[in-house]
């Protein structure tokens, strides 16, 4: 970090004098080096194997280190004229600052010292296999390298978590406790059956016959004498150390300081001034719009009986479900496969970048989300993924499936994402600095679009679809509900089966999810808010002269964006149309 810090200030001070443009250019790429240095992961993902052999330094050093990097980088921009600027520039610039700020207010919060998720924790780093590729005896070895790593990761993310006791930022009892029995789960598996072994499994062709067995013997090797004994000690430490010090209230406002940490993240998350009692009292609105919805929905279907005996004939009835995780698995392939071709009726502009369907790895399905999507590789050496479960098919509906996967694939977040990557000149931290409110209010956008792609033809899937948009507005009332306002597990849980037709399972997956990632669950409702209101602006401003697609690809056309920027570029936009409309 220090060598990459001096490198900076070196190119600072060489175009101090250049163009302010050139300036920019050189910030940009200057902590871009230190970004992808600092979060191997990343470099992983982007199809780079430069840090294919290592995992972040998460110790409580490293993390003071990026945050004062952070802050010189923002003085560094700072020091920029954005009247000196393209407007395309003067936009990454504000977007690099919004980030940096961002970060730093993570840390000076603590809400770094607390981050310990089920999905996203250092028990479950075997994740980044999905984007890690393998081709040679080379890959493998860093890899190999990789998993040598991990004890040493683990120590360093304890001391991370010791950090947070220190601080009294800790994560909620009821997500260390599933986070160990995760890692239970890893723990009774056979070496060859290890989720650090599998790329092992069936090596690439690029590797020679003769290398192959000592490349699986010394993975074997690992998980015995290294992986398996740190998960073990790092297991040890939560139950013993970390769970009796963790919160026994499910919010994050019961922490000192807790309400203003909230405060915090409903404004990062939603890039809105929202304060947390109006998004509750928005989530309450929607909540009683999409009720009314459901009961027209509901009469269409003849069902005799009140909302609360259709969700639970929807959630028991086996002509619902799927009896094997196989015929689910196919039928969301072939799901896939009817989208794409209605594509060109809601979009002028399409992305290369194809995506595949992939099951969740099944040490993660029991307390992992639906299904989520891995956007492509910056250098186009991997496609995008669409992830489902296939945990329990029997609570999986079939009739949620359309509205699913519209936001998880296209026109949802492959469509976004990988037409993203196809902007030309985005700086490059542009790909990892995704908005959530834009990306995540794109893909529940998106699920109103299937109406017009010929989905939803029968009551059941419209009622999916509602309980899709359900489930983002009851997030609002429950996020705020838990982490401001003091409700309990139990109060959120009731509250998510009295207004939405999800299963039992997925309702806990969802509340426990709200309950260790505080406010990330509001951006899904507001963003689509945002747009919504925008599309409906745009077409009474321009009647019959609205082009849909034209809408859409401008939406799209800069990439993620803070809603704020998004209403800026759209504002543009429609003055544009009608412009040229009176001309």
């Amino acid at each position: 970090m220090r060598l990459l810090t001096v490198i900076f200030i070196s190119t600072w001070s060489i175009l101090a004098h250049a163009s302010p443009e050139q300036d920019l250019q050189a910030i940009f790429d200057a902590h871009w080096n230190w970004y992808l240095e600092n979060h191997p992961r990343i470099a992983t993902r982007r199809g780079e194997r430069s840090g294919n052999d290592r995992w972040p330094d998460m110790s409580p050093a490293a993390l003071e280190q990026r945050y004062q990097q952070r802050g010189q980088f923002l003085r560094q921009l700072a020091a920029i004229d954005p009247e000196q600027l393209s407007a395309p520039s003067r936009l990454n610039q504000r977007l690099l600052a919004h980030t940096l700020a961002s970060k730093r207010q993570h840390y000076e919060l603590g809400v770094d010292f607390m981050d310990l998720k089920m999905r996203n924790g250092p028990h479950n780093e075997f994740r980044i296999l999905g984007s890690t590729a393998f081709a040679n005896s080379g890959d493998y070895q860093l890899w190999l390298a990789r998993m040598e790593a991990l004890p040493a990761y683990l120590e360093q993310y304890r001391a991370l978590l010791d950090e947070g006791i220190r601080r009294q930022r800790v994560q909620a009892r009821t997500v260390v406790t599933r986070i160990s029995k995760q890692i239970d789960s890893v723990l009774a598996t056979a070496p060859e059956q290890h989720p650090f072994y599998q790329p092992f499994v069936d090596l690439a062709e690029g590797v020679p016959a003769g290398e192959a067995e000592q490349l699986r013997a010394r993975a074997r090797a690992l998980v015995d004498d290294a992986i398996n004994p740190a998960y073990r000690r790092f297991q040890r430490y939560l139950t013993e150390t970390y769970l009796p010090a963790s919160r026994d209230q499910a919010g994050v406002g019961a922490l000192p300081g807790g309400k203003a940490i909230y405060e915090f993240l409903a404004r990062d998350f939603t890039t809105t001034d929202n304060t947390p009692e109006q998004i509750h009292a928005i989530g309450k609105r929607e909540v009683a719009r999409i009720l009314a919805e459901m009961e027209q929905v509901k009469a269409e279907t003849g069902f005799e009986g009140d909302l609360q005996a259709f969700n639970e004939f929807l959630r028991s009835d086996p002509q619902f479900y799927y009896d094997s995780p196989e015929a689910l698995y196919e039928a969301y392939l072939a799901m896939s496969k009817r989208l794409d071709p209605e594509l060109v009726k809601l979009f002028g502009k399409l992305p290369r970048m194809p995506y595949g369907v992939r099951p969740i790895p099944a040490a993660m399905a029991p307390d992992t989300t639906t299904a989520y999507y891995q956007r492509p590789a910056a250098n186009g050496s991997r496609a995008g993924f669409y992830y489902v479960n296939l945990y329990r098919p029997e609570v999986r509906p079939k009739y949620e499936m359309e509205a699913l996967s519209v936001h998880e694939a296209v026109p949802g977040h492959h469509l976004q994402l990988a037409l993203e990557m196809e902007i030309e000149n985005m700086p490059a931290f542009r790909s990892t600095s995704s908005v959530t409110a834009f990306v995540e209010g794109w893909g529940l956008y998106s699920e109103s679009l299937g109406y017009q792609m010929g989905l939803y033809q029968d009551p059941y899937s419209r009622y999916g679809q509602l309980t899709y948009d359900m489930w983002r507005a009851v997030r609002l009332v429950v996020d705020t509900g838990i982490h401001y306002l003091g409700w309990s597990r139990q109060q959120a849980i009731d509250y998510f089966t009295a207004n939405a037709g999800k299963s039992e399972a997925d309702i806990i997956n969802e509340i426990d999810r709200y309950i260790e990632w505080p406010g990330q669950a509001l951006a899904y409702k507001i963003g689509q808010l945002k747009i919504l209101e925008l599309r409906a602006g745009a077409e009474q401003a321009l009647g019959e002269a609205f082009d849909i697609r034209d809408f859409h690809d401008t939406l799209l056309g800069a990439g993620s964006i803070p809603l704020d920027a998004l209403e800026e570029r759209m504002d543009d936009w429609l003055a544009t149309q009608l412009a040229g409309a009176g001309s």
